[in-house]
């Protein structure tokens, strides 16, 4: 106004319950006219100012700005915005709660001219209170979640509006519970709107006990795993990384880097682009490695991107973020920004070495136990955990009871084909999956001194004067990696030397895959040296890894620390 008055806010957490115990017509005018409301609470707050003369510069009601902050609806579906039904109701003005998932943000924008704002003055931090993100319900997110193709594809979303403390509060690939009251914006294209009034961040909520082993629990969940896809005891080494990289990945924001990546990529990568929200309102559209936020990234054959999209998923693995750089100048802004993002996924990807296009590339000079990886740039596939050789023609994976299982499944697409199916089920697994996922485990003193003894081992051996290190600065990161792993799909908090032998034979398998066979000579088959049928081959098997275990030992004695062989320097 013309006098310049002071808007004072008060900012009023409303319990709905309490209020309609109390009063149930102010409780429905809450509910069902907010806007209503917030006048009774408007001309309450300005007489009890007045009265008690605690703001001498208060003259007029208009002067007090109410802001009704709800802990939480009615748990009614009538107070629920499912986005999967039509038509939504945005002409009621009464709040609404929904669920769903953050898929692109802008940066945080000032107000145009003529808007409602709270505060002129630039340098306060309710003078740029703006920003818009897009949800879409985690429906639409589990329909395609597995769904491999090289085109970009977009969701339909709901646009929320954040402001004042509200802004910079959600990120992209997080779920969030949202109450607000929707509305129809009308631009270029009409959208549905909700004003956020609060936001919520989401997160949904002894057995290996019984084993007389540490390795036998792990053992049968790899053997079990996916018998809906491929027949127990197939692919065990391939389905006990999948498990114990599902199990490392989770959305804790402490340790970014703790995620098993197993040689993914995403085709999709973060979009800039100006949109409907106006002038200087950068939208950055999230792509599959923030969405999967908690969870794995799939997209299919790491051969069949283009150098720059390598390089840059490269850059995402190594720095478990994915930043973007926004023109001022192009987007109508006066200065540079940029926005940096936090990656807490798993990736995972496969390359099919034996399709006609790349069987005539392949070198023949390799090493013993070496795969020829040069289609992939070296630097790529050092950022990754682990590779993995799968070849189904092997002794380790015999032909017939896949091709057995596909001929079934083409039969009976619906069909359980084992009893492990019906005793074990895909529920029952994702049940695991996310206890174990979030257990806190440490390292007792025994695996501790034992991943570091064969970590500077192995780096003695595979250094020579020329090259250097043929390990990289990242492999303690992974060996500590696939160590929590195994102790989490153990069920357990402490990780210890059997942990560490699993994780050191995958090491070691990877590396032979990279570089060749060394003296710690490891079996492709050693994790899974047998074929898991009942009790006795699973004791058979501890058997042969208890060996592993002093043959591992041996190696840390020989050339780790503190032996003759190790240079003072190393």
């Amino acid at each position: 106004s013309k006098q310049s008055y002071a808007v004072y806010r008060f900012s009023i957490l409303v319990n709905p319950s309490d209020i309609i115990e109390l009063d149930a017509e102010l409780g429905n005018h809450i509910l069902h006219q907010p806007l209503k409301a917030a006048q009774v609470f408007q001309s309450v707050c300005f007489i009890a100012v007045k009265t008690l003369s605690l703001i001498e510069q208060l003259q007029t009601e208009a002067q007090i700005n109410i802001l009704l902050k709800l802990t939480h609806l009615p748990p009614l579906p009538s107070y629920s915005l499912d986005l999967c039904e039509f038509p939504l109701d945005y002409t009621s003005q009464r709040f609404y709660m929904m669920q769903g998932i953050v898929i692109a943000m802008t940066t945080v924008t000032k107000y145009t001219q003529g808007a409602r704002f709270l505060c002129s003055d630039e340098a306060c931090p309710l003078s740029k209170d703006k920003q818009i993100v897009e949800i879409i319900t985690t429906k639409a997110l589990r329909a395609f979640q597995g769904y491999s193709n090289n085109q970009p594809f977009r969701f339909q979303s709901l646009t929320v509006f954040l402001r004042d403390e509200l802004v910079n509060e959600m990120n992209i690939g997080n779920e969030y519970k949202i109450i607000g009251i929707p509305t129809c914006v009308k631009t270029s294209q009409t959208a549905l709107c909700i004003e956020a009034n609060s936001i919520t961040f989401f997160n949904p909520k002894g057995i290996s006990d019984n084993f007389s082993s540490y390795w036998k629990f792990t053992a049968i969940l790899a053997n079990i795993f996916a018998s809906q896809i491929v027949p127990p005891g197939t692919y065990n080494l391939l389905k006990l990384c999948l498990l114990m990289s599902l199990v490392q990945t989770s959305d804790r924001n402490k340790e970014l880097e703790d995620c098993l990546d197993l040689l993914i990529i995403t085709s999709d990568i973060l979009l800039v682009d100006r949109n409907k929200y106006g002038t200087g309102a950068v939208s950055i559209q999230g792509g599959s490695a923030l969405l999967a936020k908690g969870g794995i990234c799939f997209i299919g054959d790491l051969a069949s991107h283009k150098k720059d999209k390598l390089e840059q998923l490269q850059s995402a693995v190594e720095s478990r973020s994915i930043t973007v750089y926004i023109s001022g100048k192009k987007f109508g802004d006066d200065m540079d920004q940029q926005m940096t993002f936090p990656v807490q996924c798993s990736f995972w990807s496969f390359v099919d070495m034996d399709s006609s296009s790349r069987r005539n590339v392949q070198k023949t000079n390799t090493l013993i136990g070496q795969m020829d990886c040069s289609l992939i740039p070296a630097n790529l596939i050092e950022a990754f955990g682990l590779l993995i050789n799968c070849n189904e023609s092997s002794p380790c994976h015999p032909l017939l009871p896949t091709v057995q299982h596909t001929l079934k499944k083409a039969i009976d697409p619906e069909g359980l084909l084992y009893v492990a199916s019906k005793q074990f089920t895909t529920e029952d697994f994702e049940k695991l999956l996310a206890f174990a996922k979030n257990l806190n485990v440490e390292f007792s003193l025994e695996a501790e001194r034992m991943i570091h003894g064969y970590y500077l081992a192995s780096r003695r051996i595979r250094t020579d004067s020329i090259c250097g290190s043929k390990l990289s600065a990242s492999a303690l990161k992974y060996l500590v990696s696939l160590s929590e792993a195994h102790a989490r799909l153990n069920l357990r908090n402490k990780v210890l030397k059997e942990d560490v032998l699993i994780a050191a034979l995958l090491f070691e398998t990877s590396l032979t895959l990279k570089y060749g066979a060394a003296v710690l000579c490891v079996a492709p088959n050693a994790v899974f040296p047998f074929e898991l049928y009942n009790e006795e081959y699973l004791e058979q098997r501890d058997i042969y890894l208890t060996q592993c275990q002093q043959q591992l030992q041996q190696f840390i004695a020989t050339y780790g620390p503190g032996t003759a062989i190790f240079a003072s320097d190393e």
